[in-house]
């Protein structure tokens, strides 16, 4: 009896335009395989290698082939060699009358034939089976390995391809890369029905393919919740970084009916960093994607929905509801809001950059990339925490890391602990009072300009990464006329709202604001987005936790 697949969804195909035939040999295959592998027949070459590419697209794996020689249209070698191309590594039979043996001889060398049989094969037991045993015991022991169930296929330089395989990261979705320049990656892409002009291709857990597919889509297609379950909320979190995800597990526990919306994928820049070692509780370091995913679950698991891919566009108020409008024109309401929008890393203005943004020039640490950095010279822009993190994960594989600060040293913005690692790791420099004025690249990042601050000379060197971490701007541009902001665009709360001891300009309430609340009754803010925060994960996830603190309180009075 034929041992177990490896994957349940193991396929042996068979393929004959003689109905009764057909049926015979899936019938016969069906008695001594059904049990650990699925039958699939075909009536005609062509709709073989529909279901073959299906099947690919898929993820399912395919062992075994059987294709009738005699065919109308296609026949068995003509087929076996275009299948030759969607599963490599499936095992070739041939079936032939006896006056068909020398085409099937040649066969062997046309499409790498692994047996031919003689119809009729009858008894199975004796003509049919023992060859398939065979077969089959080859196949297992090939590289026949699945892969995980989302593929990306896309070119390394490619931008989109680039956003697409951070945003799977990010949000915790398993994917398998595949070149398009690759033999599989290539295999894909025909399956599909694509040349590859257009990229990434994604194909989905379903056999779905799709092309350049924006975030909304490629969220709902892999899984993700991207619509609420209900219209009205206790409590509306905007932003999934370690406040919003703090106000997420904080609120849901306490009993508020609680949804998260977050733009992208939760962590934010924090869940961006390759290692936090001075987060409370983890003496040894996490990393920002462990802690993100952490949390996240902790979140859902009190009961709170989390959406992705959701872009908030206004505020309003309505009585006593708090509506949060979407870019696609629907919206939610709710009690109360919490602002965790957090901030995003400014642009780098030097000539170049946005061009070759994802192709070379990256913002935050694009762990993505970091595999492909390996043995290359790798520079980074920044002087903060983030910068250093990120510095000292890529040169881990990285033949070099430059550090490029604008000011005098890293002791202005860097915690301790890390200027000592920086300085006791021996592929990473500094170049203090240094800046990039141009990057250059036709389709990807392949050179840059250096500038001295101080005596103003410029030097080119070789590049294809640059990470950039500049500082952040706050995302408040869509708050502007409901929620008071500071001249940079951080968020103004509580104490802030009221430098004179007055309450802020259309206040109606006969208390102050709360000390994280905004000029707008029962609407919070927490994290990097408020003014004059710390910029630090403890206290973004703290300042979330007593956010949800003060959301009681304004219930209760309300």
């Amino acid at each position: 009896m034929a041992q177990a697949a490896d994957a349940a969804r193991t396929v042996i195909l068979t393929v004959d335009d003689d109905p009764g035939v057909s049926r015979a040999v899936a019938r016969d295959l069906r008695r001594r395989y059904g049990a650990s592998y699925r039958i699939v027949r075909a009536e005609s070459g062509e709709s073989a290698l529909d279901a073959l590419r299906e099947l690919k697209l898929r993820g399912d794996l395919v062992a075994v082939i059987l294709a009738d020689y005699r065919m109308p249209q296609m026949n068995g070698i003509e087929f076996l060699e275009q299948a030759l191309d969607v599963y490599p590594g499936a095992r070739r039979v041939l079936l032939t009358a006896y006056a068909d043996t020398n085409a099937a001889i040649d066969a062997i060398n046309v499409v790498d034939l692994d047996h031919y049989l003689l119809k009729p094969w009858d008894p199975p037991e004796e003509k049919l089976y023992p060859v398939l045993d065979d077969l089959l015991q080859a196949w297992r022991t090939s590289d026949h390995r699945p892969v995980p169930s989302t593929k990306v296929v896309g070119h390394r330089w490619s931008a989109r391809s680039s956003d697409v395989r951070e945003f799977l990261a990010r949000n915790q979705v398993p994917y398998r890369w595949y070149s398009s320049d690759e033999p599989e990656g290539r295999r894909l892409l025909s399956a599909a029905g694509t040349d590859g002009t257009r990229l990434p291709l994604v194909i989905t857990p379903d056999g779905t393919p799709l092309v350049e597919p924006d975030a909304p889509e490629l969220a709902a297609r892999v899984g993700l919740a991207t619509t609420p379950t209900a219209e009205f909320y206790d409590l509306v979190v905007i932003g999934g970084g370690p406040a919003g995800l703090g106000a997420a597990v904080y609120g849901a526990s306490e009993g508020l009916r609680t949804v998260l919306v977050e733009r992208s994928a939760t962590g934010g820049q924090a869940g961006q960093s390759s290692r936090i070692e001075n987060y409370l509780g983890f003496p040894d370091g996490v990393s920002g994607a462990q802690l993100t995913d952490r949390a996240r679950r902790q979140a859902a698991k009190f009961g709170a929905e989390i959406l992705t891919a959701r872009e908030v566009s206004g505020l309003e108020v309505n009585g006593a509801a708090r509506i949060v409008r979407f870019s696609d024109g629907s919206a939610i309401a709710a009690h109360t809001v919490i602002l965790a929008t957090g901030v995003s890393y400014r642009q780098l203005q030097a000539p170049g950059c946005e061009e070759l943004t994802s192709c070379g020039v990256f913002y935050g640490s694009a762990l993505t990339e970091a595999p492909s950095c390996q043995g290359h010279d790798v520079y980074i822009v920044g002087g903060a925490n983030s910068a250093g993190q990120a510095a000292m994960y890529l040169a881990r594989g990285a033949k070099s890391v430059t550090l490029l600060v604008r000011g005098e040293s890293l002791s202005a913005s860097m915690s301790h602990y890390l200027i000592q690692q920086i300085e006791e790791a021996p592929n990473i420099s500094v170049r203090a009072r240094t800046v990039v004025d141009a990057a250059h690249g036709s389709g990807h990042l392949e050179r840059l300009t250096l500038r001295d601050v101080d005596t103003g000379l410029t030097e080119q060197v070789d590049a294809q990464w640059l990470f950039v971490f500049i500082g952040a701007a706050p995302l408040t541009d869509w708050l502007d006329g409901t929620v008071l902001r500071d001249e940079r665009g951080f968020i103004l709360a509580g104490p802030d709202l009221s430098p004179d001891g007055r309450p802020p300009a259309g206040w109606e309430l006969d208390r102050p604001p709360y000390h994280l609340e905004t000029n707008v009754p029962g609407v919070f803010v927490a994290g990097d987005a408020r003014a004059e925060s710390a910029k630090r994960v403890a206290s973004a996830v703290g300042e979330g936790a007593m956010a949800v603190m003060l959301v009681h309180r304004y219930l209760e009075q309300s």
